[in-house]
C-alpha cells in the first residue's frame, strides 16, 4: 500500500475524549480540537517519515517497519511504539495506544484506540 503524499484530514471523532483518555494536558486539547492537520508522509519501502502539521505545531515522526522507535506526542512527551504492516495497514502499537493507517478508496482512514475510547481521522490526499 502506497501512504506516500499530503493528506488533509477533514472529518474527525472523539479527539478530545481520546486525547484525555491519553493524558494530553488540557491546554493542548483545546488548542487541537478545532485544528484538522495536514499530514505528508513520505514512504520508500519500509523506512517511513510521517509530518503532521497544525497551525499550533509540526511533528516530525521516521520510523521503519517491524523496528521499534521513539517519537513525540504533541504535548512533547515521547513514547516508544513498534510500527509493523498487515494486509496493507500501518499498525502502531504503544504502551498507551494503538493506532491503523489504512487506504480506504481514495481516503487515509486512521483508527486510534486508547482504553474504551476510539478516535478515528479521515484524510483525501491533496
Amino acid at each position: 500500500m502506497d501512504f506516500s503524499g499530503t493528506w488533509q484530514v477533514y472529518d474527525e471523532e472523539n479527539v478530545e475524549e481520546f486525547l484525555r483518555t491519553i493524558g494530553a494536558p488540557e491546554i493542548i486539547i483545546k488548542m487541537r480540537k478545532d485544528k484538522k492537520p495536514v499530514i505528508v508522509i513520505e514512504q520508500n519501502g519500509q523506512n517511513f517519515t510521517c509530518t503532521i502539521k497544525t497551525p499550533v505545531v509540526t511533528k516530525v515522526h521516521s520510523f521503519t517497519i517491524g523496528k521499534e522507535t521513539e517519537m513525540t506526542a504533541v504535548d512533547g512527551r515521547k513514547f516508544k511504539c513498534t510500527v509493523r504492516e498487515e494486509d496493507g495497514k500501518l499498525i502502531t502499537e504503544s504502551e498507551k495506544f494503538t493506532s491503523v493507517r489504512e487506504i480506504c478508496g481514495d481516503e487515509m482512514v486512521e483508527t486510534m484506540t486508547a482504553g474504551p475510547v476510539t478516535f478515528i481521522s479521515k484524510s483525501k490526499r491533496v
